[in-house]
């Protein structure tokens, strides 16, 4: 079955669905984020078809998100590495954690977010830069953006 492609949508939310709305990539993610680089411990802590993660890895490399890199030329094997851009989907999973953290468990899940250098526990949320005040569906509209006069 072939799924319809919003990466050509005017809105931001369709294009990030876009990416990341299928159940590996995000998975995917949150393990390079957690320092798994290469493919074999990538295939073997998310016991994931080598077909279905080489895809989702092509995908990543296509969008600009992590790049290859060679680190053993007998055989041939490669790391994943973040790119800026990759770096910048972090708050995005963070925001996906703490709803999945506050609403669907029923009792505190087995693995927390920790923050590195002290151990504490500690939980996302996403702010507006230019007031550094939480999201807030009811203080926020979404408009169409006026074009600029040159």
């Amino acid at each position: 079955m072939r799924r319809t492609r919003f990466d050509d949508a005017a809105c931001p939310i369709a294009r990030t669905t876009d990416l990341l709305a299928d159940w590996w990539t995000p998975l995917v993610l949150r393990e390079l984020f957690a320092g798994r680089r290469r493919f074999e411990q990538l295939a073997e802590e998310l016991d994931i078809s080598r077909a279905v993660l080489t895809q989702r890895l092509n995908r990543l490399i296509d969008e600009g998100i992590v790049e290859k890199h060679q680190y053993s030329e007998r055989p041939a094997r490669f790391e994943y590495r973040f790119t800026e851009k990759g770096r910048a989907l972090w708050p995005v999973l963070s925001a996906m954690w703490r709803f999945g953290e506050d609403w669907m468990f029923d009792d505190a899940p087995a693995v927390e977010l920790v923050d590195a250098e002290t151990g504490a526990a500690v939980r996302p949320e996403v702010v507006d830069a230019g007031t550094g005040r939480p999201m807030d569906s009811f203080r926020s509209r979404v408009r169409l953006r006026r074009p600029s006069v040159d």
